[in-house]
């Protein structure tokens, strides 16, 4: 039997984000507040004789709505990843992946990202490369801004594309919904979108997260978090999809202290007071016509070995 890992790594969702102007390379510099929360992505890496490299989504996948929307070709991360570490260490060994989907694709919680960051641990692990955490990271950076904090879990605040992280220590978990979409938005679209909305508006670009929200959620405080929360991108994705702000609105009728776009959206991610509260949000809103809820709490840790 050819030996194989299994890495695991979580989704996120930016509890804070503020997005700069477009930068001449089309990025824009961004200030997130980052928590990585208990939706996970499995990739298990099986040896091969040769250096080919072969990826398959597992029938254990729940979050693929249609099986295009996961090419199984070279464009698809966890092949680049995969060969990006190989080419990196010399390794000269091929790889059969297999990825178990749990993170809405194209839904704003860094679900290719996270197959990115599992991949690159497993792969890690299956050649002996031996690069460090750090490395990795390093390294993940060059195939996209959230795969290092993919990497790092926890919670953090990203500076830069993202992908500059200084990690925080929470004092407690906060508990969170969240409501993934029957269709996916595509992040450049969201930040063109947000760049055209804002065209004649004076925009900074963000030095750092605010200090208050950070406060907050380090300190578990559910009084003040609720109205520090914030996304640039949501005024995009809801533009682009205006449902979206409906299931804002009915989230917060139905008992969510807070109710944001995940990221570039369009997953909904709502603020819990707790463990029970997250459960019963969840079972209420999953009463909706066309909503499926998932209770989650973060922060949890990183890409690793299970």
């Amino acid at each position: 039997m050819r030996p194989s890992v299994t890495a695991r790594a979580p989704g996120k969702i930016n509890v804070f984000f503020r997005a700069g102007p477009a930068r001449p390379d089309g990025y824009h510099d961004v200030a997130s507040l980052y928590l990585a929360v208990s939706l996970y992505e499995d990739v298990t890496a099986t040896a091969r004789d040769d250096d080919g490299v072969t990826v398959r989504l597992s029938a254990d996948s729940t979050a693929v709505r249609d099986p295009e929307d996961f090419p199984l070709d070279a464009d698809n991360l966890v092949v680049r990843a995969a060969k990006l570490l190989a080419a990196h260490t010399g390794a000269g060994r091929g790889v059969d992946l297999e990825v178990v989907k749990r993170v809405p694709i194209a839904g704003g919680m860094g679900g290719g990202s996270a197959d990115a960051a599992a991949t690159l641990v497993a792969c890690n692990a299956l050649w002996g490369t031996s690069l460090t955490r750090e490395q990795l990271c390093e390294l993940g950076s060059e195939l996209g801004a959230d795969v290092p904090f993919a990497i790092t879990g926890g919670a953090a605040v990203g500076l830069g594309i993202g992908d500059e992280l200084s990690p925080l220590l929470l004092r407690d978990r906060s508990d969170w919904v969240v409501l993934p979409a029957s269709y996916g938005l595509s992040t450049p679209a969201v930040f063109k979108q947000l760049d055209a909305l804002r065209a004649d508006e004076a925009v900074e670009t963000p030095r750092q997260v605010d200090a208050d929200v950070v406060q907050a959620l380090v300190a578990g405080d559910h009084e003040r978090l609720p109205r520090l929360v914030h996304n640039d991108l949501a005024r995009a994705a809801i533009s682009l999809a205006p449902e979206l702000g409906d299931v804002l609105e009915e989230s917060l009728r139905a008992g969510a202290l807070a109710a944001i776009v995940s990221g570039s959206g369009p997953t909904a991610a709502l603020l819990a007071e707790d463990a029970h509260h997250a459960d019963q949000l969840a079972l209420q809103l999953q009463d909706e016509p066309g909503l499926a809820a998932h209770p989650v709490h973060g922060p949890v840790p990183g890409a690793g070995l299970i």
